[in-house]
């Protein structure tokens, strides 16, 4: 058994007590260097090691101590009749220095997501002082807000595209600047409508190619057993900025002005840009050490490809075999069934639950934060669970099918039990509601999977295929949801029914004609 001491007179010594050998460490002030790194502090400290005779030649004193590395590199002296050797002591500093870069890379995109709904969800709060200060209707109010999903809608297509040439990464990175420095400009365009509507375009675009750029992100540097909780855990952002933004608004606008909204949130983007740009260079110097098999895939697409190559690649393509594909139109299909309950309720269930509930404006905003809350909750576990079934060799197709099913009738049957009158006091049903909306998370491990599962060469414009049409809903159902409440008075026909009817119909859509399996749509086409 070994033992490690100090000694008072500015020496440590080792001692090993089987008869083999006996060792002995000598550590002199005048050998104790310091040589710094940026990213490790390294101790170079001359060691002596006396061995006796009946020491075997090959024995060192590294096979004494776990952890300590021997370099025979340099010597203390060739007259000295012991083996010096230069013993490395390396601290990992800084702390996240060995998490693997893939992890890196998902926890900064998911920071991204957070950053990305705090800035969609600022202008929902804001709009009623800026509506009082310059005098807006409903009307202007409702084309100001209806302006992102313009953007949004227009950017997707573009992104997927953008982000498979240029990789996810870069594209991600352009986004948040875009939509970042869209915000903080807002408050100086209020007061001038096409300035206003363009920033607020400008922010869709902006976001819209983020969700692209993060499919392709885990497409190519995620494993498929790790893939559900990568998804999950970058898509569950947005439900964190929801609640964040829906916390941090109302404060900062009574303490200073709805315009503080805009300029701290934008800036936090700017600073996330700025620490983006650190964290890749730090990572490139390890880039020679792959974390994971999924690495190989090159992230990094070079900036200079010309205007003929990009022509190219776009043709390239294999748009046919997209839309010959009844998986791929399942997709699409499923993912405006989602988004139809997704944007009407983001949009209108504060006011159901002002207005119908009888709560008032505090009571409807805390409310309104309790979806997106639980989301969070529910994700990590529906996550965990896909993974979990998958590793255990459930069949990939199977697992996502499940999920997203989970995901469309849960919010379908609590809007139902919401819509019929069976006398619950306000509370419960808001509490029916909050579970059912929460459920709907399940499509991060469900739809929002499929696009990587089938193509990982494809995903982030497949992702934008579907997002696109996903969109319509923020542009339309907002609207329409508001023309059948002044039409019908019933909140249940105008809200729910619509919602309802598109998540069975998804449902039917999904389980008959759903696939995860690889398609290798360059040789379909």
């Amino acid at each position: 058994m070994a033992k490690f001491s100090l000694q008072p007179n500015n020496f440590c010594s080792l001692s090993h007590t089987p008869n083999t050998y006996n060792s002995f460490f000598k550590v002199k002030n005048q050998h104790l260097n310091l040589f710094p790194s940026k990213r490790s502090l390294k101790f170079r400290v001359l060691c002596s090691v006396k061995e006796k005779e009946n020491a075997q030649k090959g024995e060192r004193v590294s096979e004494v101590i776990s952890g300590v590395q021997v370099d025979k590199s340099e010597q203390r002296s060739p007259n000295t009749d012991s083996d010096s050797r230069e013993v490395d002591f390396n601290l990992n500093w800084p702390p996240w220095k060995n998490i693997p870069q893939r992890y890196k890379l998902i926890g900064t995109t998911s920071l991204a997501f957070v950053i990305c709904n705090m800035d969609k969800v600022n202008l929902s709060i804001a709009i009623i002082p800026m509506s009082h200060q310059f005098g807006w209707n409903a009307s202007v109010a409702g084309l100001v807000q209806s302006s992102f999903f313009w953007g949004y809608a227009l950017s997707q297509l573009p992104g997927g595209w953008l982000a498979k040439i240029f990789g996810g990464r870069k594209v991600l990175e352009i986004g948040v600047l875009t939509w970042s420095l869209a915000t903080a400009l807002l408050p100086s365009l209020a007061g001038f409508m096409p300035g206003l509507v363009l920033s607020r375009v400008l922010v869709g675009i902006g976001e819209g190619v983020s969700p692209s750029a993060a499919t392709d992100l885990i497409a190519r540097s995620i494993p498929l057993e790790e893939r559900s909780r990568a998804v999950a855990f970058v898509f569950g952002g947005l439900s964190v900025g929801s609640v964040m933004g829906l916390l941090l608004a109302p404060p900062l606008i009574q303490n200073f002005g709805w315009e503080s909204v805009f300029y701290i949130f934008g800036f936090l983007g700017l600073a996330w840009f700025l620490a983006f740009q650190y964290l890749k260079e730090e990572q490139a110097s390890y880039a020679s050490v792959p974390s994971s098999r999924a690495q190989s895939i090159n992230l990094n697409k070079s900036w200079d490809t010309s205007l003929a190559e990009l022509g190219g690649s776009l043709k390239e393509v294999p748009w046919n075999a997209f839309f010959q594909s009844k998986a791929v139109w399942a997709m699409i299909y499923a993912h405006f069934c989602g988004s139809w309950g997704h944007y009407t309720c983001l949009s209108w269930l504060p006011s159901y639950f002002s207005e119908e509930l009888n709560l008032n404006l505090t009571e409807a905003a805390w409310v309104s934060i309790l979806p997106p809350l639980a989301s969070i909750f529910v994700t990590s576990i529906a996550a965990q669970l896909a993974d979990n079934l998958i590793a255990n060799g459930v069949e990939t197709t199977t697992v996502r099918k499940i999920f997203q099913t989970v995901a469309f009738l849960s919010p379908a049957v609590c809007m139902t039990l919401s819509s019929v009158d069976l006398g619950l006091p306000p509370w419960e049903i808001v509490g029916i509601l909050t579970g059912g909306l929460a459920l709907s998370s399940f499509a991060l491990s469900g739809l929002y999977c499929t696009h990587q599962d089938m193509s990982p060469e494809y995903a982030s414009i497949l992702l934008g295929i579907t997002n696109t049409v996903g969109a319509i809903p923020g542009i339309v159902g907002v609207a329409l949801t508001g023309y059948l409440l002044d039409t019908t008075h019933s909140w249940s026909m105008s809200l729910f029914a619509p919602s309802i009817f598109f998540y069975l119909t998804g449902t039917i859509v999904w389980l008959g004609f759903a696939s995860s399996k690889p398609q290798n749509f360059s040789n379909s086409d």
